[in-house]
């Protein structure tokens, strides 16, 4: 959202009628998804390996990993560095979709809204793009998460080569000729409905610290996100958090939407 939010007033800019054209969101969501999923590899990494732990444990096979940090050190010891950005392609392509489809359906649903509609500028309009663009945001990119989540799972040799995919694109081939085509949607109802409550919660937040000027009140803009963590949030989170505090809390108390 940050780098999105300076694509937008900074790189690309507003056209006169203060509208900011479909193509410059398009292109501003893809970008900002892809800088944004390239960072943050390897903790998704680590967060996808761990998920499967619990089919594992089903399965009756052994754990691999004791908790995060014995995950990260595990991932390191054997891939080296290279190895945390494990199914990166994929991963950014997915960040790519998901985010065009939010942003950009977010952007295009709230502008028309307030254009062609009674709804002002509120939180009720917020709140009705977020439907929209978590539903297309789903759409596009439930298949590139189901690709991406199968290339981090998949058993690799020493070299950290993955040995049931060759790339995303031998996999999306796999699973449509295997499974069907309606395989890459395995998932999306859960996955929009995700994306619908964490757009809820995001727009209701923001909302509140505009109202409570966060440019002048950092440390209180910084609780208030807090409060929006998950119940088991790690320090990545909370590290997050507050680089976003801090930037809210840089720019002028009026946050152009």
């Amino acid at each position: 959202m940050v780098t999105y939010e300076h694509l937008r007033e900074v790189v690309f800019g507003k056209s006169e009628d203060k509208h900011y054209p479909l193509w410059k969101s398009v292109i501003g969501g893809m970008m900002a998804g892809v800088v944004g999923q390239f960072l943050a590899n390897p903790t998704d990494l680590v967060k996808v390996q761990m998920q499967m732990e619990g089919k594992r444990k089903l399965e009756g096979k052994p754990l691999r990993f004791r908790g995060v940090h014995h995950a990260f050190a595990k991932i390191l010891s054997e891939g080296g560095i290279r190895g945390l950005w494990a199914g990166w392609v994929p991963n950014i392509q997915r960040a790519a979709l998901v985010n065009m489809g939010d942003l950009t359906t977010y952007d295009t649903v709230k502008h028309y809204l307030v254009l062609n509609t009674p709804l002002e500028d509120n939180i009720t309009t917020h709140g009705l793009s977020s439907l929209c663009s978590g539903l297309v945001a789903s759409i596009l990119g439930t298949p590139a998460d189901v690709i991406k989540s199968r290339i981090m799972n998949q058993p690799r040799d020493k070299q950290g080569r993955g040995l049931l995919y060759k790339s995303s694109t031998d996999c999306l081939i796999q699973a449509v000729q295997g499974e069907g085509f309606m395989s890459l949607y395995k998932g999306f109802l859960p996955s929009w409905l995700r994306m619908v409550t964490s757009g809820f919660s995001f727009v209701f937040v923001f909302f509140v610290l505009k109202l409570l000027l966060i440019c002048k009140y950092f440390p209180l803009s910084l609780l208030v996100f807090s409060m929006a963590l998950p119940p088991n949030h790690n320090s990545f989170s909370f590290l997050y958090l507050f680089l976003f505090s801090f930037y809210l809390s840089s720019e002028s108390c009026y946050l152009s939407w």
